[in-house]
């Protein structure tokens, strides 16, 4: 097993908690599934979201789902003029048996056009 990290996003219709927290275990059960985790597997969650989501942390809607004993940190994405609004960002960081090319980052939502480069 060797030390992998995931990429993912995923955009928010609405600055609500109902909204931050949906779409955060949408994402994160996305990648786990994807990838073919299991909880054992995860080792921490980094999260980021743009300034326009204020309403809740990410990492709240990650641990409503069963992931309070994984070490989760929220950060503020870069606010840069041209950015996409309205996302947040996971970096994953797992165990796993899998190459680096059998990998799926997952990207949702409006912010598939952050990696149009990926399957979707």
């Amino acid at each position: 097993m060797r030390l992998r990290a995931l990429r993912g996003a995923i955009t928010c219709q609405e600055n609500t908690k109902a909204e931050i927290d949906g779409q955060t275990q949408r994402l994160v059960a996305e990648m786990i599934e994807r990838n073919g985790l299991v909880h054992e597997d995860l080792v921490s969650v980094i999260f980021t979201a743009t300034d326009d989501l204020t309403a809740e942390f990410p990492a709240a809607g990650a641990r409503a789902i069963g992931l309070g004993d994984v070490p989760l940190i929220c950060a503020r994405e870069l606010a840069i003029e041209h950015g996409m609004k309205s996302v947040i960002r996971v970096l994953l960081h797992c165990y796993t048996d899998r190459n680096p090319s059998e990998l799926h980052h997952v990207y949702l939502e409006g912010a598939r056009a952050l990696r149009d480069d990926l399957p979707a």
